[in-house]
């Protein structure tokens, strides 16, 4: 008797297995989109670099938010613009660069103020990688 290779394993613990695309929805906000890849809790859990990465991009869009107050309009409405778009998905952060360097600008530009969102930015930086 052959088993089919796409039904679920059986163990004592709970198993569960997406095949297709996965969207996880937290109350109509912070949503990030469509998973159509695999987990890595497939294969025994998160990676610790993906692990770093959801941490420093939670930590960026902690300090954009606490600065965005004292900008000016325009910085302010830059900074909510940018929210959305920072994600834990190292391919989609590096293609929206630019979004990246304009958070820079602003917390450059923003003197002590700015300078939490700098460290912020660093530490996305290096895990980025």
């Amino acid at each position: 008797m052959s088993e089919d290779a796409s039904a679920p394993t059986r163990s004592a613990t709970s198993t569960t297995h997406h095949h297709g695309p996965v969207v996880t929805m937290h109350g109509g906000q912070g949503n990030i989109g469509i998973n159509n890849g695999t987990s890595n809790a497939t294969f025994g859990g998160p990676d610790r670099s993906d692990v770093a990465l959801t941490a420093a991009v939670n930590e960026l869009s902690d300090r954009l938010r606490e600065l965005a107050p004292q900008l000016t309009p325009d910085q302010a409405q830059a900074v909510e613009d940018a929210l959305p778009e920072l994600v834990p998905d190292r391919t989609v952060l590096r293609e929206r660069a630019l979004v990246l360097a304009s958070v820079a600008q602003i917390a450059a530009a923003s003197g002590a103020i700015g300078q939490p969102v700098g460290l912020a930015l660093g530490q996305l930086f290096g895990a980025l990688g």
